[in-house]
Parts: C-alpha cells; sequence; structure tokens
C-alpha cells in the first residue's frame, strides 16, 4: 500500500510503551504528541518552562500530568520525574541550545532510565547536533504532525495509515508475534477482532485477498480495514 506517509517507518526500537512518555515543550506540537498519547491510554508527564503553557495544556485535559521544570537543568528534570521514563519527546525546538541541552541530559545522566529520546529540529544542522548529543531520532513538524508521532509511539508495529472517513481506516502493519505460524483462518480476524484482512505476504510481495490457509510468518505485512477502535485492539497495537 502506498500513501504519502512511508516516511513514518523508523526503527524496531520505537516501542517505547510500558515505560511511560515525557514531552518536554507543550506548544502546538507538543500538545499534539500530548493528546494522542493521553487517547492511547498511555502515561504522560508533560514539561515546559512556561507557566502559561502548562496552563493552556491543563485546559485541553485537566487529569493530564505536568509541571513547569527548567528542561536545561539535569536535577530539575530528575525531580521532575522525567529521567526515570523510558520515552521521551523533545518538542520544542527553540531555543536550539535548550533542546540539544535537554537531548543530552536525558541520554546522558548518571542513572537515566531514558532508552530513546525524539528531538525536534528546524534545520539540518540542529539535525546534526541533536545526533550528536544522542538523539535517536529526529523529526520536522512540517513532516510529522504531533498527532501522528504519538500514534507512532504506542502503536510501534503500524508502518502506514488510509483513513476512509471518521471512524474507519486501512492500515498496513507488521504481522504481530502473537499471529507468526497462524493461518488466517485459525486467526479468524473478523470475528475476533472485527477487522477485514485485504492483503498479507512478504514486504514487496503481498497477496490481494489471500486464501485462509495462508500461514502467516514473522517479518510479513498485513493490510487490514476495519474502524480505528477494532484496528487499536491488535496485538502490537
Amino acid at each position: 500500500m502506498t500513501t504519502v506517509n512511508q516516511w513514518w517507518q523508523w526503527g524496531a526500537e520505537g516501542d517505547g510503551r510500558g515505560g511511560g512518555f515525557a514531552v518536554i515543550g507543550v506548544g502546538r506540537f507538543g500538545s499534539s504528541v500530548c493528546a494522542e498519547l493521553l487517547r492511547a491510554g498511555a502515561d504522560v508527564l508533560a514539561i515546559d518552562s512556561s507557566q502559561r503553557a502548562i496552563d493552556e495544556l491543563r485546559q485541553l485535559d485537566s487529569s493530564i500530568e505536568c509541571r513547569v521544570v527548567d528542561c536545561t537543568d539535569e536535577e530539575a528534570l530528575r525531580a521532575a520525574g522525567v529521567l526515570d521514563l523510558e520515552t521521551v519527546v523533545v518538542a520544542m525546538s527553540e531555543p536550539i541550545e535548550a533542546s540539544i541541552t535537554a537531548t543530552l541530559i536525558c541520554k546522558d545522566a548518571p542513572g537515566s532510565k531514558v532508552r530513546q529520546v525524539i528531538a525536534r529540529a528546524t534545520s539540518d544542522l540542529h539535525t546534526k547536533m541533536l545526533q550528536r548529543v544522542g538523539a535517536d531520532r529526529v523529526v520536522f513538524p512540517s513532516k510529522m504532525m504531533g498527532k501522528r508521532l504519538g500514534m507512532e509511539l504506542v502503536r510501534p508495529n503500524l508502518l502506514e495509515q488510509l483513513r476512509l472517513d471518521d471512524r474507519s481506516c486501512i492500515e498496513e502493519i507488521k504481522v504481530p508475534q502473537e499471529f507468526v505460524g497462524h493461518s488466517l483462518r485459525d486467526l479468524n480476524l473478523r470475528k475476533h477482532f472485527n477487522v477485514n484482512v485485504l492483503a498479507a505476504g512478504p514486504v514487496g510481495h503481498l497477496t490481494v485477498n489471500p486464501p485462509a490457509s495462508h500461514v502467516l510468518a514473522k517479518g510479513e505485512l498485513l493490510v487490514v480495514m476495519g474502524s480505528e477502535e477494532a484496528l487499536r485492539t491488535l496485538p502490537g497495537s
């Protein structure tokens, strides 16, 4: 399946679920990341140096855990609990030195439990500097909207998505480990998950409308259609 969103794909280390998320900088981009993570039921800690930004975020969702913290202060980030979380999104882009410092602290501070940092950049030079201090992934807001990133963080098997309407989507996903070695007949995804299988098979060799006897193998892809709620119930989603 080909869409305009093939740049969504990234390394398998993207599964940050289970260890919690911190979002540093809650402007338009950071707020979108927070909103999508919360909608997926993830634990989120929002950080910003501006009380006004934090207040505006609380107006969107009063239940979110958020704090006013200087993101360039290692001890402040530690006290806030940022360094105890598995995935950190450094969502602010300016000042550049602040985003670079926050990235470095999360990756390099003694005792940090942060496994991956996804940082926002505004230029190629900014990207190189973020990568130099340890950012695992760098995104540009013009290419990666906050909602998209939030969805990707909590659904690591998702490769591409084509929205049909307000409720229904077609998605290309990696075959979940739980499905490997089972036939489509055995899995009966329509009955158990209320989704329809449109195609299945190895990358680049998908079989459209695959037979029920097709046995899913590790590394294969599935193209499925259903409501967004139903698709979220698939393993690994």
